[in-house]
């Protein structure tokens, strides 16, 4: 395996969330994980819970402070790969898509590199560009939501 691919591996690693990446290349295989010192305290330690204090005709009300966002209502278009996005095939080129544009079934939306390949995401179903959910430039993970199309 190419030590380039090697170290682009290990920068996509970085730039993500992911906690380890294992790919098997012919007879060839690597794997990257993150170590952690084991004195490192816990990444995300649990807060303690609040303790529901509301009478019953309180706690028919939703809570404002509590709400979790509401997923986007649609057609979600999910990123196949790890990688980075990108809304125009160059720099200086305009956007594949923009919100509130109509589209077909595979016409390109967007383009993830992986690895140095630039690969083309088509939409796999006709309909309105409702919402962009990643900037452009940004990481994605696999199966990342990356556009609403309704």
């Amino acid at each position: 395996m190419d030590i380039r691919k090697v170290k682009k591996l290990i920068e996509l690693l970085e730039e993500s969330d992911i906690e380890e990446l294992e790919i098997r290349e012919g007879d060839d295989a690597v794997r990257i994980s993150r170590r952690r010192a084991s004195s490192a305290a816990p990444a995300a330690p649990t807060a303690p819970q609040p303790q529901a204090t509301h009478t019953a005709q309180e706690s028919n009300e939703p809570d404002p402070g509590n709400r979790e966002p509401e997923p986007p209502q649609g057609h979600l278009v999910r990123s196949p790969m790890v990688g980075t996005f990108y809304r125009a095939p160059s720099p200086t080129s305009d956007a594949f898509v923009e919100e509130g544009q109509r589209v077909r079934a595979g016409d390109p939306l967007c383009i993830v590199e992986a690895m140095k390949m630039m690969n083309q995401i088509e939409a796999d179903i006709s309909g309105t560009v409702t919402e962009i959910l990643v900037d452009d430039g940004q990481p994605v993970e696999f199966d990342q939501p990356m556009f609403v199309i309704t």
